[in-house]
């Protein structure tokens, strides 16, 4: 990978990280509101959930682009964790956060899908 698309990627992942690390702060969705009426409790329950869902689901892809951010001053960056082969470049440009090449994720997903517990342990099985 040349200098130029590395730095077209961090250039990328920095944006996304910013963005992400501004949703993440907003926390207002989370708090706990008391009514009186229970239909507005069940409604406001609901409400605080769908926010703690999509936190926890952006916390992770946060943590998804610092690490990308890791690999390329590692060096690493567009090469699978799993089978050390070169990620494709369509792969990157759509997810550059992405850490395995499509077919360690598919055989993750469809490990994950089985029930298996975490993407290490996935992975490891999938060995």
């Amino acid at each position: 990978m040349t200098k130029s698309e590395l730095n077209k990627f961090k250039n990328i992942l920095e944006a996304k990280q910013a963005e992400l690390e501004q949703l993440v702060r907003n926390r207002d969705g989370i708090a706990i509101e008391k009514s009186p009426d229970a239909l507005d409790e069940v409604q406001h329950a609901s409400e605080r959930e769908l926010a703690i869902r999509n936190l926890d689901r952006e916390s992770n892809l946060l943590r998804n682009v610092r690490a990308a951010l890791r690999r390329i001053d590692e060096g690493s960056f567009g090469v699978c964790l799993h089978c050390e082969e070169d990620i494709s470049p369509r792969r990157l440009a759509a997810v550059p956060w992405t850490a395995f090449c499509i077919q360690c994720q598919e055989m993750a997903d469809r490990q994950m899908a089985a029930g298996a517990e975490s993407l290490e342990e996935l992975l490891v099985n999938a060995a």
